[in-house]
C-alpha cells in the first residue's frame, strides 16, 4: 500500500506500547467496542433474559440483547436467551421483577425517565431481596428542558430505593462493573444498578478488553441455582400486605442483607484482580497522598481529572488529587474520608442540580455527612479534629463538556478561597471563567474531527476507523460522535483520537491533526477551522476535480488560515462515489461518509508503521465493516469496501504552489 502521510506536528516520541499482561489467567479479549457493547458482552452470557422497553441512551443495550435472542443465542449454561419488551419502563421493572421470583437471572437496560418511572417497582424488587442487575445509561432528566444526554438526575432519584449503585467511567469499567454488580447482588440477595453515562459512554468506541466466557461462568454461578421464590416444593411468604405489628419488624430485620454488601463487594473486586490484573474499590484515589487541594466525583469527567491533575502537579507545581467514588450505594464514608481527612481543600463536582437542599447535591450532602460522624468519631470513624473547607459544583449537566480548563478553575476557585458553590462551562454568574485550557492528550497522539450531517454515516465511519485502528493496528483509541436531539439532516460532529496508551480525556478535542470535512458548507465557516494544528491536514467532500476549482471555493479567511498554518488539504467526492457504488437508494447517502476510511488509511502512517501489506489492512477492514453492515448483507460490506478503495485511489491534495499563490 502506497502512504501519502500527512505531515504533523513534531512530538516526542512515545515508547511502543507493550504487550497487555499476561501473567494474570483472564486477562480479557482485546477489542474496540462502546459501553453498551461491552455490557451486551456480559449479560448475553451470564444472564437468562431481560425485561425491557429500552430509552435513550439504553437503547445500543436492549437491542444489543434483543439482536442475541433472535438469532437463537445460549447463555453459558445453554439457556436459550429470552427478551421481554412490556408496554412502559415501569411494565418492564414489573417483568424483572416476576422472572426474579420464579428463581430466573434477569436484566434491564434503561435511563432518564423510564427509571424513574420504574421508581415504585424498584422498591418492591429490594424488599423482596430479588438480586435484579439494571444497566443504565445515566441521563438527565426533563425539568427545564428535555434533553436525551449525560446527567446523574435519574440515578440519584432513586438511590434511596435499596438498590447498589456502581459508576463506570468507562467502556472497561461498564462491562467489568457488570459482572461484578451480578455476583455481588447475587451473594447479597440485594438488586444493583451498574451506571454509565448517557452517550459519554454508552456510545463511546474505546480500546477495551472483554472478560472472557470461561472467567465468566467461573465468576458468577448457574442461574439454574438461584432462589425460587415461587416453588411449591419450598413455600416462602414475600410481598404480602403487613400492618402496625410486622412492617417495621421485616423492615428493619432487611439491614442484615445490605451489612454483608461491603464485604461482599470486597471479596468480588479482590477476586476480579486476582484472575484479570484490573484492580477496582470503592473509591479510587489518584495521586491523593500529598495532595493539598482534591477533586471528587464520579463518571467519564474523573478520567480528564486525572490527566489534569497530572498538568497541575508536573507543570504548575500544584499538590493536586483526584478521589473516583465507584460505589455510591453502599455509600463508602470511611474510605472517602480517610483519602480526603489530609488536605486543606476538595472540590466535589456533580453531574446534576439540586437547588433547594441548601447543602449541595446528592454526593456533597453524603460527604458532608461522613465528615460529621468524623468529627464526633462515631458510625466507625476515628474521630477527626479539624475539616477540610469544602466546595462543591454542578459540572457536565446534559453532557455539557467538561474540559481540563474547568477543573483547573475547580482548583484555582479552592486555592484562592472563592465561593462555596459554582458551575463549570457555562456562562452564568455562579460559573468559574475558564482560563487555562491545555492539550493534554497522550503525547504522540493524533486527533481526528469531523464535521457532517446527520445521515451521511459518517458517525459509524468514525466507530469503523477506531475499530481498526485498535483491532488492525493495535492501538488505543477513543471515538465518539457529538450526538444532537435532531440527528439526521443537520450538523453533526464526531471526535476521535488515536495513542500508544489509554486516552484520559473525555472532552471535546480543541486541538487536532485532521479535520474531515464531510459537509462542504462547513468550509464557509472560519470557526470550522479552529483547533487544526500547525502542519495538520484537511480532508473535505468536494464535486470538483480540479483543484483550482477546489481552492477558490474556500473563503478568503479560511484560505488565509491554511498558509498560515501550513496546512496541507486534500479532497475527494464523496458524494459522486456513494452514488456510483451503492446499489440501494437509501444507502446513497450513508455511503459517502465510508470513503473518509480510504482517506484515512492514506493520510495517517499506522499501515506502514505495523509493516502490513495492502491484503492485511484491507482484511482487518473488512471484519470490522462486518461488524457494523454484516446485517445488511455480503454485498453491501463489498460496496463498502470499494467505497474505501476508491477514496484512498481518488483522493487529491491541493498543491502547495496553489495554496501559497
Amino acid at each position: 500500500m502506497t502512504v501519502a502521510v500527512a505531515e504533523r506536528p513534531t512530538r516526542t516520541a512515545e515508547p511502543q506500547k507493550q504487550p497487555a499482561e499476561t501473567s494474570h489467567q483472564y486477562p480479557g479479549i482485546p477489542t474496540t467496542c462502546d459501553g453498551a457493547e461491552a455490557v451486551v458482552h456480559v449479560e448475553v452470557r451470564i444472564s437468562q433474559a431481560a425485561g425491557a422497553y429500552p430509552i435513550t441512551s439504553s437503547t445500543t443495550m436492549g437491542g444489543g440483547f434483543n439482536a442475541s435472542v433472535m438469532n437463537g443465542q445460549t447463555n453459558l449454561w445453554g439457556d436459550k436467551l429470552m427478551f421481554f419488551e412490556p408496554e412502559s419502563e415501569h411494565s418492564a421493572a414489573a417483568v424483572c421483577e416476576g422472572f426474579a421470583v420464579a428463581g430466573g437471572r434477569v436484566t434491564n437496560f434503561t435511563s432518564g425517565q423510564g427509571l424513574v418511572l420504574m421508581k415504585e417497582v424498584l422498591y418492591t424488587i429490594a424488599g423482596k431481596r430479588l438480586p435484579v442487575v439494571m444497566n443504565i445509561g445515566a441521563r438527565a432528566l426533563t425539568s427545564q428542558g428535555l434533553n436525551v444526554h449525560a446527567g446523574h438526575d435519574d440515578v440519584m432519584s432513586v438511590a434511596d430505593c435499596g438498590w447498589g449503585m456502581i459508576f463506570a467511567r468507562n467502556a472497561q469499567e461498564a462491562g467489568d462493573f457488570c459482572l461484578i454488580a451480578r455476583r455481588v447482588a447475587e451473594a447479597s440477595c440485594t438488586p444493583f444498578f451498574n451506571i454509565q453515562d448517557g452517550f459519554l459512554t454508552t456510545h463511546t468506541v474505546e480500546t477495551v478488553r472483554l472478560p472472557e466466557p470461561e472467567f465468566m461462568k467461573e465468576f458468577i454461578r448457574d442461574p439454574k441455582k438461584l432462589t425460587n421464590l415461587m416453588d411449591p416444593n419450598n413455600p416462602m411468604m414475600s410481598g404480602v400486605v403487613q400492618n402496625q405489628d410486622s412492617y417495621m419488624k421485616g423492615k428493619i430485620a432487611q439491614r442484615w442483607y445490605y451489612d454483608q454488601i461491603g464485604q461482599h463487594l470486597e471479596e468480588a473486586f479482590g477476586e476480579f484482580a486476582r484472575k484479570t490484573g484490573r484492580q477496582y474499590g470503592n473509591v479510587e484515589a489518584y495521586r491523593c497522598e500529598d495532595a493539598d487541594y482534591i477533586l471528587v466525583g464520579m463518571g467519564c469527567y474523573m478520567e480528564t481529572a486525572k490527566a489534569t491533575i497530572d498538568y497541575l502537579r508536573d507543570v504548575k507545581g500544584i499538590n493536586a488529587g483526584c478521589l473516583t467514588v465507584l460505589v455510591f450505594r453502599p455509600f463508602p464514608g470511611k474510605s472517602i474520608v480517610d483519602a480526603l481527612k489530609g488536605c486543606k481543600a476538595f472540590t466535589v463536582f456533580e453531574r446534576m442540580d439540586d437547588p433547594l437542599s441548601t447543602t449541595g447535591n446528592h454526593l456533597t450532602r453524603e460527604i458532608k455527612a461522613a465528615f460529621c460522624d468524623a468529627v464526633t468519631g462515631q458510625n466507625g470513624h476515628e474521630m477527626l479534629s479539624q475539616v477540610p473547607q469544602i466546595y462543591h459544583g454542578a459540572a457536565g449537566l446534559g453532557s455539557r463538556d467538561v474540559r481540563p480548563g474547568d477543573i483547573i478553575a475547580a482548583f484555582h476557585n479552592m486555592m484562592i478561597g472563592g465561593p462555596d458553590y459554582f458551575c463549570v462551562g457555562i456562562d452564568h454568574k455562579s460559573a468559574l471563567p475558564r482560563k487555562d485550557d491545555p492539550d493534554l492528550r497522550p503525547k504522540g497522539g493524533y486527533s481526528m474531527r469531523g464535521h457532517s450531517v446527520g445521515g451521511f454515516g459518517s458517525v459509524t465511519t468514525n466507530k469503523v476507523i477506531a475499530t481498526i485502528a485498535g483491532n488492525v493496528f493495535g492501538k488505543d483509541v477513543q471515538a465518539y460522535p457529538k450526538y444532537g436531539s435532531e440527528k439526521k439532516g443537520l450538523p453533526t460532529t464526531y471526535y476521535l483520537t488515536i495513542a500508544n496508551t489509554h486516552i484520559n480525556m473525555h472532552s471535546e478535542l480543541e486541538r487536532v491533526e485532521l479535520l474531515c470535512v464531510n459537509d462542504p458548507t462547513a468550509m464557509l465557516s472560519p470557526l470550522t477551522l479552529k483547533g487544526v494544528v500547525d502542519g495538520g491536514t484537511i480532508f473535505m467532500q468536494s464535486q470538483y476535480s480540479d483543484p483550482v476549482d477546489v481552492w477558490k471555493r474556500i473563503p478568503a479567511e479560511n484560505r488565509q488560515t491554511i498558509r498560515q498554518k501550513k496546512i496541507r488539504v486534500y479532497f475527494c467526492d464523496m458524494v459522486r462515489i456513494a452514488r456510483e457504488i451503492a446499489s440501494e437508494p437509501d444507502l446513497q447517502m450513508r455511503m459517502q461518509g465510508i470513503v473518509l476510511l480510504g482517506a484515512f488509511l492514506k493520510l495517517t502512517p499506522y499501515a506502514r508503521e505495523a509493516e502490513m501489506s495492502d491484503d492485511q489492512v484491507y482484511a482487518g477492514v473488512q471484519k470490522a465493516l462486518e461488524k457494523y453492515f454484516g446485517k445488511r448483507g455480503a454485498q453491501v460490506i463489498q460496496e463498502n469496501m470499494t467505497c474505501i478503495k476508491r477514496g484512498y485511489g481518488e483522493m487529491q491534495e491541493i498543491p502547495g504552489s496553489i495554496i501559497n499563490q
